[in-house]
């Protein structure tokens, strides 16, 4: 255990949660769990370089220090959080807006949902006291400091449930917006609980009014497959230049479950994204797949936490990083095959692209096996753009960066491509052609 000294930002912190414990939303137990999720993170403190998991995001260097919770949004900050939330629009999707951490009822598509889709805003759950739901929403690993901080803060998300047989014919997507009042920290978290044989495709994303700066997202995503039923995830991370986001989710599959998931961060100053992954039931599949196209000074972790428990589970992670000026990307992947999952087939593969000499990319897949019946395997390779191509195509007449940005989309594009819906694919890969644009 990491125990250290109650610094300056530690007492503000402290000071600053017996401020606001009364504005969160839940009594009783829910503040109880609280409670003891604040006392977990004060005791390990900001994660730093001598903590395995967190050795290349010391977030006491990165980040310093966690700012003071965001005040409810206001009219002036509903209004600017519109223009970002239009500004980023995306066709045919049930959309659930986040201001500051807080749902935005008159910025959402809460009425005439489908026929077997429940939304509840996280507030509501926790303040009408439903056990049930609060418990499977605030259970989470208080070994983790950022989990525990999110768990002691989290004043608002959403709460879907998909029933049994429902297939979804449009994505839901979770929008969070910095309004851009103040240098802020936002605590959201949210439940997912799909039925048996249901199906459906979350989108997420994170976004900033104009004028937004330095603010930092704290969020955390529980979701709940059943048997037979297939959830679709994709995520995005736009945030401002000087923003942190640091997110966590954790999924469990029940049996002959599928999830599969892309992400892709193009913003914010330093981000770490850990999804933990648990195959609960035999004949699940799971397919992970991320993007981080990076530059100037950011800082952007993957973090993977694959558990194969059961046999006859399957596992694919492509992860692939574009580094450019002196970013850092960071991909650490951890494949779990527990004594019974036998006949687990997993396989693990991180490339990284450096586009400068400063540039930096740090790639850790890691295999823990205790079964002897399986198939698994990981790789990393990290490299420069091939000249040889390059010089094929300016050959050709092509100018130097419009060659480099087409083998910048090849180089992504196996990733990219793992998005089954097609709106959201587009979306994926006009936020890459943005990116490129901006290199000039």
């Amino acid at each position: 255990m990491n125990v250290v000294a109650k610094t300056e930002t530690g007492r503000a912190l402290g000071e600053a949660f017996a401020v606001v414990r009364d504005r969160l939303p839940g009594k009783g137990k829910i503040a109880d769990r609280r409670r003891e999720a604040f006392d977990a993170y004060e005791r390990l403190g900001l994660p730093h370089r001598r903590i395995e998991d967190w050795k290349y995001t010391d977030l006491r260097a990165l980040m310093r220090e966690v700012l003071p919770l965001a005040p409810l949004p206001d009219a002036a900050a509903l209004k600017r959080a519109a223009g970002a939330v239009t500004a980023h629009a995306i066709d045919g999707v049930v959309r659930l807006v986040l201001v500051d951490g807080t749902l935005a009822p008159d910025l959402s598509d809460l009425g005439s949902l489908e026929k077997g889709l429940s939304i509840r805003a996280l507030r509501e759950v926790l303040d009408s006291g439903d056990g049930e739901l609060s418990a499977q929403a605030f259970a989470s690993d208080n070994s983790n400091p950022m989990v525990a901080l999110n768990g002691a803060m989290a004043t608002d998300g959403v709460v879907i449930d998909v029933a049994a047989g429902t297939v979804l014919s449009k994505p839901v997507h979770i929008v969070h917006v910095a309004s851009g009042a103040a240098p802020v920290a936002m605590f959201t978290r949210s439940l997912l609980r799909l039925g048996r044989d249901a199906g459906a495709t979350l989108a997420e994303s994170y976004l900033a009014a104009e004028g937004a700066k330095a603010y930092q997202a704290h969020d955390g995503l529980v979701i709940a497959i059943g048997d037979n039923a297939r959830l679709d995830h994709v995520r995005f991370v736009e945030d401002t230049v000087d923003a942190f986001n640091i997110s966590s989710a954790t999924v469990s599959l029940g049996a002959h479950a599928h999830f599969n998931t892309f992400g892709m961060t193009t913003g914010g100053h330093v981000s770490r994204y850990q999804l933990t992954v648990a195959c609960a039931g035999e004949h699940s599949k799971v397919e992970t797949n991320g993007v981080n196209l990076i530059n100037g000074k950011q800082h952007a972790d993957t973090t993977l936490f694959m558990d194969h428990a059961v046999p006859n589970c399957a596992s694919r992670e492509i992860f692939r990083a574009v580094v450019d000026d002196r970013a850092h990307s960071v991909f650490q992947g951890r494949i779990i095959v527990r004594p019974d999952a036998q006949k687990t087939d997993a396989k693990m593969m991180t490339r990284a692209l450096l586009l400068s000499d400063d540039a930096e990319a740090d790639n850790k897949p890691e295999l823990e096996i205790f079964a002897d019946d399986v198939t698994c395997g990981h790789g990393a390779t990290t490299g420069a753009l091939d000249e040889s191509l390059l010089f094929y195509m300016r050959a050709r007449g092509l100018p130097e960066k419009e060659a480099q940005a087409l083998l910048i989309q090849a180089f992504v594009g196996e990733a990219i491509e793992s998005i089954a819906s097609d709106a959201l694919r587009d979306v994926a890969i006009a936020a890459a052609q943005r990116w490129l644009a901006a290199r000039g």
